[in-house]
C-alpha cells in the first residue's frame, strides 16, 4: 500500500532507517526457539541437531524423547521418516524508536536433513508501530493470496504500510513463540505497569492495551495475569461487564484460577441476584464446587418452572393417554427384585426420561396409539423402559441408561416374553366389551 497520510509517510521513513537485526539475535533464536529433533530410520537413530547416528535399544525405540550420546541434546522423535524436515517459529524483537514502541516480528525456518547439520533462515516479516496513545499501525511483507495459509509470505517483497483495518486481519494477531530478552520500552509503558515479560500475550496487543485501556493497566498492576491474558486473548469475554466483581477480587487479593469458569460462575450469581461486590460470593475458596453448586441450583429452579409450564399440557395429555391405555393400567409382572409395570401417568414419562436420560417423554411416546410403554424397576429404581407394539404384540424397544441395555436386559426380555399373553388378554376383554354393546 502506498503511504498517503502524514503518519503513514513518517512511519515508512522511520522504518527504512531502522538498523538491521544483529546476528547475535538470530543466534539466540536458533538456540532458544527450536526443538532438537531426532528420527528413527532403518533401525538407526539420526540426530538432526549434530548429525550423529547410532543404534537404539529396543526400549528407547518406542520413546517420544531420547538423548543423543554425542551432543547430549534431548531429542523429540519425529513421528514420520522422510528426507527433509522443517520447523517454523516466530519470535519478536521489542524496541523503541522516535517516540514509538516497535514490535519487530521475525519468522525463522530450521531446515534439517539426516547426516547434515541443520541450517536456518530468518526474515523480518512485520513491524507494529505503537504510538503513546495506543494506536497501532503495521508494516508487513505481502502474502500469497492464493495460498491456503495466512502467513505465506513473499520474502522478496518490501515492508509496506497496511491500512488501519488491518487489525481485523488474522495475520495481525500472530503471537511470537518467544521474545528476545533485551527489551527497550517507552517510559510510559513502565509507568503503566510493564516490567520485563509479556506473559504469553502478543506484545503489540499488550502494549496498545496498556496505553489505551485502563482495565488492562489495572489488571497488570494488580498482577491478575490470568484475567489479563483472558481479557486480551479470548474471543468471547465479559470482563468489562463483570468489572465490579474483578475489583472485588483485586481488593481481596483473590487470584482467579480458571477465568472462563469464573465468568460462568458470575453469570450464575447475577441470575440469583447476588451482590457482585461481596467477596463471600465473588471469591469462593473452591471455584469448581461453587460453580457446580449454582449450576445444580439453577437446573432445579428451571425444572420447577418448566414443570409449571408443562402442567396444563400434561393434564390434557393425561386425559388422552388414560382414555387410550386405561385398559392396561394396573398390569405388572414380577421376578424377584425385578418388576415391570405399565406407566400410568404422563408425568411419570418425564421422570422416566430424566432418570434414564432418553427421549421417552420429549418424543411423546405416551401419544403413540399402537404402543404400550412399561417401566422395568429393580428395588423401585428404573433400569429400562420398554415399548411394545399392540398390533404385532412384540417388543419394539427395551432401553436403559442413555439408550443402552442394562445388566438386567436379558431377565427383562425373558419376563416380558412370559407375560405378553396378559397384555393380549386385556385387549381381548376390551374388544369383547365393545362387541357386546
Amino acid at each position: 500500500m502506498i503511504p498517503k497520510t502524514i503518519i503513514e509517510k513518517q512511519l515508512t521513513a522511520i522504518s527504512a532507517s531502522l538498523p538491521a537485526i544483529k546476528p547475535e539475535v538470530f543466534l539466540w533464536a536458533e538456540q532458544n526457539i527450536f526443538l532438537k529433533w531426532g528420527v528413527l530410520s532403518h533401525s538407526k537413530f539420526y540426530c538432526l541437531q549434530c548429525a550423529h547416528v547410532w543404534k537404539p535399544s529396543c526400549q528407547s525405540a518406542c520413546d517420544k524423547f531420547t538423548t543423543c550420546p554425542a551432543c547430549m541434546g534431548r531429542l523429540k522423535m519425529m513421528p514420520y521418516n522422510q528426507v527433509h524436515f522443517k520447523e517454523t517459529e516466530y519470535f519478536a524483537v521489542i524496541d523503541s524508536c522516535a517516540g514509538f514502541q516497535v514490535v519487530r516480528m521475525i519468522i525463522s525456518h530450521k531446515h534439517m536433513k539426516k547426516n547434515f547439520i541443520p541450517t536456518h533462515f530468518h526474515k523480518e516479516v512485520m513491524q507494529h508501530w505503537i504510538a503513546p496513545s495506543g494506536e497501532v499501525r503495521t508494516l508487513s511483507l505481502s502474502t500469497n493470496v492464493f495460498s491456503s495459509t495466512l502467513d505465506s509470505w513473499k520474502f522478496y517483497s518490501p515492508l509496506e504500510i497496511r491500512p488501519k483495518d488491518f487489525v481485523r486481519n488474522a495475520k495481525y494477531f500472530i503471537n511470537p513463540y518467544k521474545v528476545y530478552p533485551h527489551i527497550k520500552v517507552l517510559p510510559v509503558l513502565k509507568r503503566n505497569g510493564f516490567k520485563s515479560s509479556v506473559y504469553d500475550i502478543a506484545p503489540h496487543l499488550l502494549f496498545s492495551s496498556l496505553l489505551s485501556d485502563p482495565i488492562a493497566e489495572t489488571l497488570l498492576k494488580s498482577r491478575q495475569l490470568n484475567v489479563l491474558q483472558y481479557y486480551l486473548g479470548a474471543s468471547r469475554q465479559d470482563i468489562r461487564r463483570n468489572w465490579q466483581a474483578v475489583k472485588t477480587a483485586i481488593r481481596n487479593g483473590y487470584k482467579v484460577s480458571d477465568v472462563s469458569i469464573w465468568e460462568d460462575y458470575l453469570e450464575l450469581l447475577r441470575y440469583f441476584k447476588k451482590d457482585l461486590s461481596c467477596a463471600l460470593y465473588v471469591c469462593p475458596e473452591n471455584l469448581s464446587e461453587a460453580h457446580d453448586h449454582l449450576v445444580q441450583k439453577k437446573r432445579e429452579l428451571l425444572r420447577k418452572k418448566k414443570l409449571q409450564d408443562l402442567r396444563l399440557e400434561i393434564e390434557k395429555a393425561q386425559k388422552r393417554y388414560a382414555n387410550d391405555k386405561r385398559r392396561f393400567f394396573g398390569l405388572s409382572f414380577e421376578d424377584g427384585k425385578l418388576s415391570i409395570s405399565v406407566i400410568e401417568e404422563v408425568k411419570d414419562f418425564m421422570r422416566e426420561g430424566d432418570d434414564l436420560v432418553h427421549c421417552v417423554f420429549t418424543n411423546e411416546y405416551y401419544a403413540r396409539k399402537d404402543s404400550l410403554i412399561l417401566s422395568a424397576k429393580v428395588e423401585d429404581k428404573s433400569v429400562e423402559t420398554i415399548e411394545i407394539s399392540l398390533s404385532r404384540m412384540e417388543v419394539l424397544q427395551c432401553r436403559g441408561m442413555k439408550n443402552k441395555p442394562s445388566k438386567h436386559h436379558k431377565q427383562i426380555l425373558q419376563l416380558l416374553s412370559e407375560n405378553l399373553y396378559k397384555i393380549r388378554e386385556r385387549m381381548k376383554k376390551t374388544k369383547a366389551k365393545k362387541e357386546s354393546r
